[in-house]
């Protein structure tokens, strides 16, 4: 039961998580939080101003931080004889940033893996004020250091889990951890390299270690708490009456992931196809909702399920004649992207044309510096990306031109259609 930023964001929230997570206690719940709502927001502040060395700033968001975890922790425990030692526990990791980020203010240097210490806390703090909300309200709850069993590589801030090292680890580390309790809490985004060197997930990446734990516990269900009724057929913060989807593929909801939709991290499906372990996306402020099952495919019907987009990204267009008829062109051209750590979304190729959509945050100076050696680059800015996304859509009657017809009086630079029938993306201008 993953536990997003927004279901713990205030005493309210988390008294509704904690009543979730109490009415599932028979089926052996490991729990998985975020930071507070804002606070990875927060320390990604904190920790830039101690680069800057702006100490005056420094310590006045370190207090705020402080400050709201202190007296969250004294009112979700204000009738608990737990109280002190909980917020005797949240000023300790308080004290422990404090340095960290005092030192980095005092040097003006923020190293890759100082950042992620930083930008860990967050989960640190929430973790230990829900597990101890959680016992004072009669939930026997064991904390576990997720640092314990999440084994990733050494890219501190954006770090790739090592799959087959967690699912090693875990087991042994949540039957433990379940010996007397009835409930195990952890922290999402959070993990460390072999030899111990502390790293991140990156962005939203709680979701993916919910997913990550999922698969090495065996688990019968997965559940990605959030403020939202699960998965609609389109952002409703951008577009009116969208609906709720009941239920989803893997495939359609990893398409979903990338191509823009907020609601899922887009590595979460992954470890759960490797065991088909369904994925339900609910609502804690309304959890009594169905929210969206994620299932295997054979049992999702044809059709369109929803239209997602990236607002702001780049197209790359690289043209050259060598392409023709050469065998290993596109290999050295993916080679490029792949050594600048550049990730691409959609490409199209003709004779002598291949284009490409990053994302418009993507550094690409290098990419372009390495394929103008043999290749004229043209890059686009100020482009979106929209994508139709559906099983098996590409084989329904007049989907085609019912995607085309609005788009009479826009340039599309770019159309896209994956082989696996699953989407349909196009570029126009932003």
């Amino acid at each position: 039961m993953k536990f997003g930023g927004t279901s713990v964001a205030n005493f309210e929230a988390i008294t509704r998580t904690i009543f979730i997570v109490g009415g599932k206690l028979d089926q052996k719940p490991v729990v998985v939080v975020s930071a507070l709502s804002k606070i990875t927001d927060l320390l990604y502040r904190i920790s830039d101003a101690a680069a800057s060395r702006n100490e005056t700033y420094t310590r006045e968001l370190l207090d705020q931080l402080r400050q709201r975890h202190t007296d969250l922790a004294g009112e979700l425990l204000s009738q608990s004889m737990m109280k002190d030692e909980a917020v005797a526990k949240v000023n300790e990791i308080c004290d422990g940033l404090d340095s960290i980020v005092m030192a980095v203010c005092s040097l003006g240097e923020l190293s890759d893996r100082n950042k992620a210490i930083i930008i860990s806390k967050g989960e640190y703090l929430s973790s230990t004020i829900i597990g101890y909300a959680m016992n004072a309200k009669g939930i026997r709850t064991r904390w576990v250091d997720a640092r314990s069993m999440m084994i990733t590589n050494k890219s501190y801030l954006k770090a790739e889990p090592d799959t087959d090292a967690i699912v090693a680890k875990v087991p042994e580390i949540v039957a433990e951890a379940y010996e007397g309790m009835d409930a195990v809490i952890t922290q999402g985004f959070v993990g460390v390299t072999s030899d111990g060197e502390p790293t991140v997930l990156g962005r939203g990446g709680s979701d993916y270690s919910a997913s990550l734990i999922g698969l090495a516990v065996d688990a019968e269900r997965i559940e990605i708490w959030t403020d939202v009724d699960g998965v609609r057929t389109a952002d409703p913060r951008r577009v009116p009456n969208t609906r709720n989807l009941e239920k989803i593929s893997f495939e359609e909801a990893a398409e979903m992931a990338h191509f823009g939709a907020k609601v899922l991290h887009p590595l979460t499906i992954e470890p759960a196809v490797k065991k088909n372990i369904p994925i339900y996306v609910l609502n804690s402020m309304n959890p009594s909702g169905k929210g969206t099952a994620i299932l295997r495919n054979e049992l999702i019907e044809d059709g369109v399920k929803s239209v997602s987009f990236k607002e702001n990204i780049k197209v790359i267009n690289i043209f050259s004649t060598k392409m023709i008829n050469t065998s290993g062109f596109l290999r050295r051209v993916f080679e490029i992207f792949s050594e600048s750590k550049v990730s691409v979304d959609l490409i199209s190729t003709s004779e002598a044309n291949i284009s490409v959509t990053v994302d418009a945050s993507e550094k690409i100076d290098s990419v372009v510096n390495a394929l103008s050696e043999f290749a004229d680059v043209i890059v686009d800015d100020d482009k979106s990306q929209v994508s139709v996304i559906g099983k098996n859509i590409v084989r329904l009657n007049g989907m085609l031109k019912k995607t085309f017809a609005p788009l009479k009086r826009c340039n599309v630079y770019m159309i896209s259609q994956g082989a696996s029938f699953v989407n349909i993306s196009f570029v126009v201008d932003r």
